[in-house]
């Protein structure tokens, strides 16, 4: 694989500044004043009077998601190696804009796929929409080229030389609520577990479970959580929703709603993050997370 020299970093470091408030930055501002079209999940109260288990919808809690998820996790360290699917995320930023939905192709190879469960994670991403940044394409591992991102864009400035970008630097982050290495399924069960340890206790949070909720052609569990009231913190959601696939062990959605600026009002979408077309233990070389690959567009 190549990688950068300290001359390339440095040449391409200024090369990013100049254009800071060009082409990525438009990105961002293109993303202004987005119009809402994801609303939360209606489901009825179906509940049978004969048989109350046989109800599509039944009340849970926090401990049982939690321990859904303890279960899911266990499952994916025992067995998720790498995997592809179609990913498509929206955001809020902290000034309550909402972004456009950005769809991509993943391949990831898990850092589960060794015995320590501590294999470095390597990432490919190739962008499909929005317009502005479809054709771009990302390879990210802490192994790879000393950790920075390997980034092709398909715009007219920049499509000319691979960009190198620190993770976290301020290109990098440009409109994203997390860095590149919180993406994944593995790190969707993990903030699961972690924010439903805060709300455990919570008496003022109410936990459903609707099963055969169809998604991508199959039938999965739909969890609801809804806060009657704000609790204050960073993840004050006044609802979230999961999407379960209690026959593979996974969790492939999961968005959370802000609350109403008026009783009754929308609820704002803070996040939304979900993937389709999931595909399991491919077996993934490094050719796929390697700038060199002819199949990829990389310079």
């Amino acid at each position: 694989m190549r990688k950068p020299s300290r001359g390339q970093r440095i040449v391409f470091s200024l090369l990013i500044l100049f254009l800071a408030t060009g082409a990525f930055f438009s990105i961002r501002s293109n993303s202004f004043d987005v119009r809402q079209d994801i609303s939360p999940t209606r489901t009825v109260a179906d509940v049978d009077p004969v048989d109350p288990a046989a109800a599509r919808t039944r009340s849970s809690s926090i401990a049982e998601v939690i321990e859904l998820a303890r279960a899911t996790l266990d499952s994916m360290q025992d067995s998720l190696n790498d995997y592809t699917a179609r990913f498509i995320k929206q955001e809020r930023d902290i000034a309550g804009n909402l972004s456009e939905k950005t769809e991509m192709e993943v391949k990831i190879r898990s850092r589960l796929r060794n015995e320590n469960n501590d294999a470095p994670m390597h990432i490919y991403l190739k962008f499909l929409a929005p317009k502005t940044v479809a054709g771009r394409e990302v390879i990210w591992g802490k192994d790879l080229y000393d950790g920075q991102m390997a980034v092709h864009d398909t715009s007219l400035m920049l499509s000319w030389k691979t960009l190198w970008l620190e993770p976290t630097g301020m290109l990098a982050m440009t409109g994203q609520r997390y860095p590149i290495y919180e993406i994944g399924l593995t790190r969707l069960v993990e903030k699961l577990i972690e924010r439903g340890r805060k709300d455990i206790d919570n008496p003022d949070v109410h936990v459903t479970i609707t099963r055969d909720y169809p998604y991508d052609g199959r039938m999965t569990e739909l969890i609801q959580a809804e806060r009657s009231k704000p609790g204050g913190g960073e993840d004050d959601f006044s609802l979230a929703e999961i999407v379960y696939d209690a026959e593979r062990k996974l969790v492939l959605s999961y968005r959370a709603f802000g609350w109403p600026e008026i009783a009754g009002g929308e609820l704002p979408l803070l996040e939304s993050y979900e993937y389709h077309d999931v595909q399991t233990n491919v077996g993934l070389t490094e050719e796929a997370f390697d700038t060199t690959n002819k199949s990829y567009g990389f310079p």
